[in-house]
């Protein structure tokens, strides 16, 4: 059975706004998806996450977002090309070097929230992102949803990248997720979460809120840090997953 890789969205907590325990998920997760400061965290608290990040052996990855500190990064925004291009370019350098300031290396793209829906639908904004990406460091990896248009978009950039799936949100029977705005969309139940990414692993499959099964083809699982109950989900995911006979390690590690 072939490795899977398990993330967390981290480093999104300032002193007026905490959402998660960054410290408890970094011994759950093989891989980081770090704040680069638009839509959460501060210098200082992402810093302290890389650097736990690198203690623990976890691999980093930069979660830009839209210039959303306010919505949380999660209303759909216009953001002409050139904007978005910089704004994803300047996330991205500040996190690579802040990463390289406490010990480690940046090693792969997630984006977050809205933009990261809208760059698994629409072509343009995800050849925004691709290019950003590129021009910072075409080493970089892509990490998004499975599906999505963006994954074909970078690797026909030459970008390596990863397809995602999510343990704690629905999904709908396109393989999309399921609005947050939509009742039942983020799941909370850690021994059913559990269970549907152990036949995620062995099956390619995940039930939609339908109850229809959808194929999902997936390298790595992502338990957002700031889903209540999330250190359990993620603590019952990796059990469930490692009892099942599957080998947990980094994406980029798996190549």
């Amino acid at each position: 059975m072939p490795a899977i890789d398990l993330n967390s969205d981290l480093g999104e907590n300032v002193p007026e706004r905490i959402v998660g325990d960054d410290a408890a998920m970094l011994r759950v997760v093989t891989s980081a998806n770090v704040a680069c400061g638009f839509h959460a965290g501060s210098p200082e608290g992402i810093r302290a996450t890389l650097v736990e990040a690198v203690r623990r052996g976890v691999a980093i990855g930069a979660h830009p977002g839209y210039r959303d500190y306010e919505g949380f990064g999660r209303r759909d925004m216009d953001v002409d090309d050139a904007t978005l291009q910089a704004h994803v370019e300047y996330q991205l350098g500040a996190l690579g070097a802040l990463a390289s300031s406490a010990g480690g290396r940046m090693v792969y793209v997630k984006p977050h929230g809205a933009l990261y829906n809208a760059i698994a639908r629409d072509e343009r904004q995800a050849r925004v992102v691709v290019a950003a990406v590129r021009a910072i460091d075409p080493s970089l990896a892509l990490l998004g949803l499975a599906g999505g248009v963006v994954l074909d978009v970078a690797e026909a950039a030459g970008l390596a990248t990863a397809a995602e799936a999510f343990a704690d949100r629905a999904y709908a029977p396109d393989g999309h997720l399921v609005a947050r705005t939509q009742e039942g969309s983020v799941l909370h139940d850690a021994d059913a979460v559990a269970a549907r990414m152990v036949r995620l692993a062995q099956e390619g499959v995940v039930q939609a809120i339908d109850g229809s099964d959808v194929a999902v083809r997936a390298e790595s699982i992502c338990v957002h840090g700031d889903s209540p109950g999330a250190i359990a989900m993620a603590e019952a995911t990796r059990a469930a997953l490692e009892a099942a006979g599957v080998t947990i390690a980094p994406f980029a590690g798996m190549r």
